[in-house]
């Protein structure tokens, strides 16, 4: 029952790869031929900007400074001109010339600290385009995830509260009302994962509930599949999630998806079977070490502990052309250690995953 992504996710991923992939075109069933072509410009690749810009902030201006810090890594792996990087670092420099635009959006108590940061930021990219002139591949990527951190806090101070409410037929369930950074310490070594519970509070919710439980340490994982998925949560004997021990049931966790643009997460339903096949999801599988919540082929509410590490390449996978958008809940992403997810074997032992970070935001259910 319980073998994830065996018979679906397995075989729906290497069809639609061969399909799309190699032959340039994508089944009928998913788009039609004038969607069939990959979303314009490059898949965003990396967890953590995809993090920054899952955060629910509505500033042009720091998003601007963002996107044209993380456009510096597009320019770098391509190998491309010098110029590009120096436009870029143009770019943020204008935006950090009007600083009262950004602390706009940030609140009044925050703004002292926000002011630290954008002068960091302002010298970080004087720094940075002294380091561009020597063409340092490097000391450039060094360079831009220090910049890139500070415009991260900067966005992080922008967010007020929760920006909606969540099904009240969820509210016997675990909810993370915000972010939560993660340490899952495996026989091979220290993984850390930031969850993002304002892209998918319940499913974020829950994982961070059975982290605080214990329930995690000392479980194997069970699939180790290099270049696809990296799963485990599975406990021993007859259970293939986590009973409750107040109820004595199975905690079913819905499918829970978040899609560009909407307010709030759908919930029970694939993007397919809403007739959103081309949606982009908030928290897609574009990025190597997205953590998602694994459960049976037909049961779209039926997850509850299993989850998996997608190890796909991300250029392979792009957000929003691929069967595993929708159909699973993406709910982090490895921000250190993704090195290590390949090097995990199946019966590899998680010894212990702590909440290191946001254990504040986990909100337990009404009813306990």
């Amino acid at each position: 029952m319980f073998n994830l992504l065996k018979s679906c996710l397995k075989n729906s991923l290497i069809t639609l790869l061969l399909v799309t992939l190699f032959l340039g075109i994508s089944t009928t069933r998913w788009t039609d031929s004038g969607m069939a072509a990959l979303p314009a410009g490059n898949a965003i690749t990396d967890g953590k900007a995809l993090l920054r810009y899952a955060l629910p902030i509505d500033n042009e201006p720091v998003r601007k400074l963002q996107k044209s810090l993380e456009d510096i890594a597009t320019q770098l792996r391509a190998n491309r001109r010098w110029r590009a990087i120096s436009k870029d670092l143009k770019t943020a420099s204008r935006v950090l010339a009007k600083p009262e635009k950004i602390l706009a959006s940030v609140p009044e108590e925050s703004q002292e600290q926000a002011e630290i940061w954008i002068n960091e930021l302002k010298a970080g990219i004087e720094k940075l385009q002294e380091v561009a002139k020597t063409k340092d591949k490097e000391e450039t990527w060094i360079e831009r995830a220090q910049l890139l951190n500070l415009v991260g806090k900067l966005e992080e101070s922008m967010v007020t509260g929760f920006p909606y409410e969540v099904p009240a037929e969820y509210s016997n369930l675990p909810q993370l009302k915000g972010r939560a950074t993660l340490e899952v310490t495996t026989d091979k070594g220290d993984i850390k994962v930031v969850l993002d519970g304002y892209s998918a509070p319940v499913t974020a919710g829950n994982f961070v509930d059975l982290a605080k439980r214990g329930f995690y340490d000392g479980l194997e994982f069970l699939r180790a599949e290099d270049f696809y998925v990296l799963q485990a949560g599975d406990p021993p004997g007859k259970d293939v999630g986590f009973i409750d021990p107040k109820t004595g049931e199975y905690r079913a966790i819905p499918l829970e998806v978040l899609v560009e643009g909407d307010k709030e997460p759908m919930y029970g339903i694939t993007l397919e079977e809403a007739g959103l096949y081309t949606e982009m999801p908030v928290l897609p599988f574009s990025a190597y070490g997205a953590i998602a919540m694994a459960r049976p082929e037909t049961e779209v509410n039926g997850g509850s502990s299993q989850f998996f590490f997608f190890l796909f390449e991300p250029e392979l996978t792009p957000a929003g052309r691929n069967l595993l958008d929708g159909r699973y809940s993406v709910f982090g992403y490895v921000t250190e250690g993704k090195e290590l997810l390949g090097k995990i074997k199946q019966g590899d032992k998680i010894e212990s995953i702590k909440v290191i970070q946001g254990i504040e935001n986990l909100v337990e259910p009404q009813n306990t």
